[in-house]
């Protein structure tokens, strides 16, 4: 009898630790400075565990879960005749963050022209405490200030919730940070709910065949730091088909790469030609209208 309850007490034990407590931010965001009126609004999760946390889109995630699941599938069915087909509403936030606890090393997740990189970061919130408060939600708040990424943030925590953690790369104060915004009001993340969850498995690494290559996925991320991501960000600016360019150069007679897109007007090319020069054409257009990054220290 006194083994069989040492036993419930470890799979109990077991089932708890294997908790994640996930917290939804509905994140606001202006991406053209110019226009103001413009805001776009994502929910993005931050999801803690004894390990760390990992802060992304909820969108975004599911919708590459998807699409993964699809490619697999299609390898599985016929390896050399992949179909990719795109979500129509697959996210408008990309990048992720993750937290190693108790260190809280930091690393940010970018996808630049197809290649994912895991930037290092080099530096901490440095946080001054204010003594206002104000109650948001059902949290009784305390307001602090950092200057981080080439911005002036605001961030109001709790210490009803004992996480000292937050959305982004945003830690160290003594609770979770219930709202964070910047200054210039163009960047807000606020709490708006949360829930504990069982721990998924790690996720596995899509294994493409070495002749197969879909711009995002597959592949392990190259880690970079931030000095080394500005030189590639840049890069990019420059020349946004580049990638693009040197994967159609090293086709072989046994393999062969079909780029398609379509104009503004709905009109399908698939010239490659073409094809890179509508797309350097709307690469440079984002480029324009997406001119108020969450950082943008890493974008000088």
């Amino acid at each position: 009898m006194k083994k069989l309850c040492i036993g419930t007490f470890l799979l109990v034990l077991t089932i708890f630790q294997a908790q994640t407590n996930r917290f939804f931010y509905d994140y606001k965001f202006v991406p053209n400075i110019n226009d103001k009126a413009d805001v776009k609004t994502e929910m993005m999760v931050l999801d803690i565990d004894a390990k760390g946390s990992s802060y992304f889109s909820h969108a975004t995630f599911v919708a590459d879960s998807i699409q993964k699941a699809d490619i697999e599938k299609q390898l599985q069915m016929s390896p050399g005749n992949i179909n990719i087909k795109r979500n129509e509403k697959p996210g408008q936030i990309t990048f992720k963050v993750t937290k190693s606890y108790p260190e809280f090393k930091t690393f940010l997740y970018r996808k630049v022209a197809g290649d994912q990189y895991k930037i290092a970061e080099d530096s901490k919130p440095e946080w001054k405490i204010s003594s206002e408060k104000q109650k948001i939600g059902d949290y009784n708040t305390q307001k602090a200030t950092t200057s981080f990424g080439g911005r002036e943030w605001i961030a109001w925590f709790t210490q009803e919730i004992p996480f000292q953690d937050g959305p982004y790369k945003f830690y160290g104060l003594p609770g979770l940070i219930v709202k964070l915004e910047d200054v210039s009001g163009t960047h807000i993340m606020t709490l708006a709910g949360n829930k504990k969850i069982i721990a998924a498995s790690e996720e596995k690494e899509l294994n493409m065949p070495s002749e197969v290559r879909v711009f995002g996925m597959g592949g392990k991320e190259i880690e970079v730091t931030e000095d080394q991501f500005r030189k590639v960000w840049k890069a990019y600016v420059n020349d946004p088909t580049k990638n693009m360019r040197e994967m159609m150069s090293k086709n072989t007679e046994n393999s062969r790469v079909v780029f398609k897109t379509k104009t503004a007007d709905g009109r399908e090319i698939s010239d490659p030609n073409q094809v890179f020069r509508e797309m350097e054409k709307n690469a440079k257009e984002s480029f324009k209208k997406n001119n108020n990054p969450i950082e943008p220290d890493l974008q000088k």
